[in-house]
């Protein structure tokens, strides 16, 4: 399972003309007031579905604004028209990307995806902490498998080439690799992802982090992470696209030290930081908050975000970093971004804020890059380490 990693659903939109200087704002106070608190109502998973049937018709918000150019980054040869992404676990096979690129993201990530389909961990599954900002998940990696992600992912990029997305949104799309529950040779789903997806990637992504498939946190240790990672390099097609590590949050000084040395010693991409935590902050005041499963949202923000710092430091910098875990705002954005991030990723917040969230942090991102005398979103990645946070 991927961070945050909480499929409760976002909303469910109509589209509506907008006043191009206030986006989606229509969207959002229909959210506020009326679907967001009816999605509550339902389950998680089945508010998860409502939304993903409501985007796949159509039905849900374009941001019409212009991107703010403060807010364009370059990495990896790729053109991001602002920094903030779609973590996985929203859209696990694929099936809404251009819905969600719509909203105004720079770039959505898929999956996880498995080599063959599987059903995940028995429901109940997913847990709002509403007083929490939070969502707890054992979803367990349920996804259609790699054979529907490649065609629909396919039928994407012949879309995209054909014109089917807002001008000037390039379709920046990260593919995140999962393992079955039943594989004992972990490299080889891994291998067959990458074969496969890996020309559809903008980027893909080695999750091995996942709190809720038995075992797959061991593959983080420095010999197995070693292993896994020369097999996966090896199996990916030419040209390769950048090949990305998404790391836990709970970690101990040692394992991100041989984290650090192992993705620079064998030409890693960059870093994802974090994934869900099994930790239960003693502040959790939601009746939900012992299930059993990984905690995303709010109470994520501060241990992710060190993560992230002392990536950036172990790297010195080297190595591009998406920093996901607790984003509410462009303030919490911000953050990410001096502590290293290059890019930020959220999911949990949009399910009690609403896809409007998504332009308000552009906004209040890019003010607080110019107040801080920034000329580019660049210059500020890992400001912290340079002029103290």
């Amino acid at each position: 399972m991927t961070c945050p990693s909480a499929p409760t659903g976002i909303t469910f939109f109509l589209s509506f003309p907008e006043d191009r200087r206030r986006p989606i704002s229509v969207a959002a106070s229909l959210f506020d007031h009326l679907i967001g608190p009816a999605l509550r109502l339902l389950d998680p998973e089945t508010a998860h579905g409502v939304t993903l049937k409501a985007l796949g018709m159509g039905l849900g918000p374009r941001a019409e604004a212009p991107e703010d150019p403060i807010l364009a980054i370059r990495l990896w040869g790729r053109d991001f028209a602002n920094p903030l992404g779609l973590s996985a676990g929203f859209d696990k096979d694929a099936a809404v990307m251009a819905p969600m690129l719509r909203l105004g993201l720079g770039f959505v990530e898929v999956g996880s995806i498995t080599p063959r389909p599987q059903p995940g961990n028995p429901k109940p599954r997913i847990f709002r902490l509403p007083e929490d900002g939070a969502v707890i998940n054992r979803l367990g990696f349920n996804n259609g498998g790699l054979a529907q992600a490649q065609a629909r992912l396919t039928a994407f990029r012949e879309h995209q080439a054909a014109g089917g997305l807002p001008s000037g949104n390039r379709g920046l799309v990260g593919i995140n690799l999962g393992k079955n529950k039943e594989t004992e040779d972990a490299a080889a789903d891994y291998e067959k992802g990458a074969a496969a997806l890996g020309p559809l990637a903008d980027y893909l992504v080695v999750n091995v982090s996942s709190p809720n498939t038995p075992g797959l946190r061991a593959l983080q240790g420095r010999a197995e992470l070693e292993a896994l990672l020369g097999r996966v390099m090896d199996a990916l097609p030419a040209p390769a696209p950048p090949l990305l590590l998404k790391i836990a949050p709970d970690l101990t000084e040692e394992d991100k030290q041989d984290i650090a040395a192992v993705c620079l010693a064998q030409g890693v991409s960059g870093i994802i930081a974090t994934n869900t935590t099994i930790q239960r902050p003693a502040s959790l005041k939601a009746a939900a908050r012992d299930e059993a499963g990984g905690l995303s949202g709010r109470p994520l923000f501060a241990p992710s975000t060190a993560v992230l710092a002392d990536l950036y430091r172990l790297t010195e910098g080297r190595l591009p970093l998406i920093g996901v875990g607790g984003i509410t705002s462009g303030a919490d954005a911000y953050r990410k971004i001096r502590a290293g991030a290059s890019l930020v990723q959220l999911y949990t917040a949009l399910i009690y804020r609403g896809p409007a969230l998504v332009w308000r942090i552009k906004r209040e991102l890019a003010g607080l890059l110019r107040e801080d005398g920034f000329e580019t979103l660049a210059a500020a990645v890992g400001a912290d380490h340079r002029y103290g946070g």
